[in-house]
């Protein structure tokens, strides 16, 4: 029993569901009777490296009872990784754990192999049952300087709002890099109240509703991830390509920011909700131990390197900002104005930013959550109004701070890709936020949602107010899609792509525009 326990507790030290270097703890269980498949929720590569990457599966043989229909003891899981897809020329082999206390998830750092090589893997209980198989890329050796990255952006992906066509065209798009994930992975919210109508492919009603209703406990977070990780689409995904995951407001609690919720909870009791949020998130995303949440929470932003080619800074814009800004009189729970120190960053990251845009990448992408550059409407009256308190829009001084640097840096090669906004929005950062057709910082690039906001459309109300009032946003569009970028070292190519509909499965994919960006100027042709 001291074996077992102190094997158990090395284990849990170090995140749970990694390779074991001395055989499995005595009472694991190697091949229990689950009775269904256990891999129900697919399998998930992540943040690649070099050498390696994090691949990931999570049993839950009946994903939405208790505990994913699990038995209440840790597993023995078997996972392969090989140079083919019919694993003829297998690189590297071993045993994980999935324990209780992750959910019976798995996390593995698959280390030494090959770089910029397309690796296949796939997990299997002993004698039993094996996963889907998964291909994910390694990254370029440091110092190499490749001739292309190819990666796409999404995210906002509401169970709710329609079928994830958007992420099965996004599994076949050729010779993916990676997928950069920019949040609301999840929504947190009961079945809402007025849906939009879902049909299936013979034109009959569907239910996409959620399972259950707002979230607050771990068990409750655990639920709605493996409600939204049966769909075969997303699966179908994240067996394609490895994803660079973050999260933005949904994965906990819409519009959440630091200590605070939108209805005033007291920040000891949201604080709860938020830690029991995280440990979900972390669950379910192939991101590595460094990344486990642990006493004072969890370090979301980190940095990858595609050789010299392309540095990737993944920000966290909600764990440390300040609360959104009041925008009306009535407004209760909010920023009042005139709050000093107001930080999207806080001071540790932006310090940390600020360090990695140094490193001398031919590229630099700031790959983060919410509209950077101004939101600006001109109103049917004339004026043009702000309002944008969720997006760096509401924190101005955070948003000087960051110009500041990239131009103090003399960089002309920052992009950010964003989210957040249902919309696809494309335009620059300027320099100055009273001079928003002025010079420019950046590029940003911002993408549509997956499912949130159902079919949409080409244009709205909203998005002409937005194109009318932001004279440097070169395009604004309300389909569902996602984007591409190929990235080489004399070009940036961004396409945009839409899909017809969503509310129907057997959406059609189009492409609907093209910019280029080039490494000495941040404009957009």
């Amino acid at each position: 029993m001291g074996n077992f326990l102190t094997d158990r507790r090395r284990l849990l030290a170090t995140g749970g569901g990694w390779l074991l270097a001395s055989g499995l703890p005595a009472r694991l269980s190697a091949a229990p009777r689950l009775g269904d498949y256990p891999f129900s929720l697919g399998v998930a590569a992540g943040d690649p490296a070099p050498d390696g990457f994090v691949i990931w599966t999570r049993l839950a043989p009946r994903p939405l009872d208790e505990h994913g229909g699990m038995p209440m003891r840790p597993v023995a899981v078997r996972w392969e990784v090989a140079e083919d897809e019919r694993f003829t020329r297998v690189a590297r082999v071993g045993e994980a754990v999935a324990g209780p206390e992750l959910a019976h998830s798995v996390h593995v750092e698959v280390e030494g192999l090959k770089p910029r090589r397309p690796y296949w893997y796939r997990f299997r209980l002993d004698g039993g049952d094996a996963s889907p198989v998964g291909m994910a890329r390694t990254t370029p050796a440091a110092g190499d300087n490749p001739d292309r990255v190819r990666l796409a952006v999404a995210g906002c992906q509401h169970y709710q709002g329609g079928w994830f066509d958007a992420w099965r065209h996004l599994s076949c798009e050729p010779d993916l890099d990676a997928v950069f994930h920019y949040g609301d992975y999840i929504y947190e919210g009961g079945p809402v109240a007025n849906p939009p109508v879902i049909l299936d492919a013979q034109g009959r009603p569907a239910d996409r509703r959620h399972v259950g209703g707002e979230l607050y406990s771990l068990d409750d977070y655990r639920r709605r991830y493996a409600q939204y990780k049966t769909d075969p689409d997303l699966q179908a995904a994240h067996a394609a390509a490895a994803f660079i995951v973050s999260f933005d407001d949904h994965e906990v609690d819409n519009n959440w920011a630091g200590d605070f919720d939108q209805d005033g909870t007291p920040p000891e009791a949201f604080a709860l909700r938020r830690r029991s949020a995280m440990q979900a998130w972390y669950e379910h995303m192939p991101v590595r131990r460094a990344q486990m949440p642990g006493a004072h929470g969890l370090i979301m932003h980190r940095r990858l390197d595609y050789g010299r080619l392309l540095r990737m800074h993944v920000l966290d814009t909600r764990s440390y900002r300040s609360d959104q800004p009041c925008e009306r009189l009535d407004e209760r729970h909010c920023r009042p104005a005139g709050t000093p120190d107001v930080t999207m960053l806080g001071a540790a990251q932006e310090a940390w930013l600020a360090d990695g845009l140094r490193g001398g990448a031919g590229w630099n992408l700031i790959a983060q959550q919410v509209f950077v550059m101004p939101v600006l409407r001109r109103m049917p009256d004339g004026q043009v109004r702000t309002g944008a308190g969720d997006t760096w829009g509401g924190y101005p001084e955070a948003r000087a701070r960051l110009v500041k640097t990239i131009t103090e840096l003399n960089l002309t090669n920052v992009v950010v890709a964003s989210g957040d906004a249902h919309i696809h929005a494309v335009g620059t950062v300027p320099l100055r936020d009273d001079e928003p057709d002025g010079p420019a910082a950046a590029v940003e690039f911002l993408a549509t949602s997956i499912a949130s906001g159902g079919d949409g459309s080409a244009e709205t109300e909203g998005t002409k107010a937005m194109q009318a009032g932001s004279p440097h946003m070169k395009l604004v569009n309300a389909q569902r899609g996602y984007q591409t970028f190929d990235v080489t070292p004399g070009e940036w190519r961004t396409d945009l792509k839409v899909l017809d509909r969503i509310q129907r499965p057997g959406g059609a994919l189009s492409k609907l525009a093209t910019f280029t960006v080039e490494p000495d100027r941040p404009m957009l042709e």
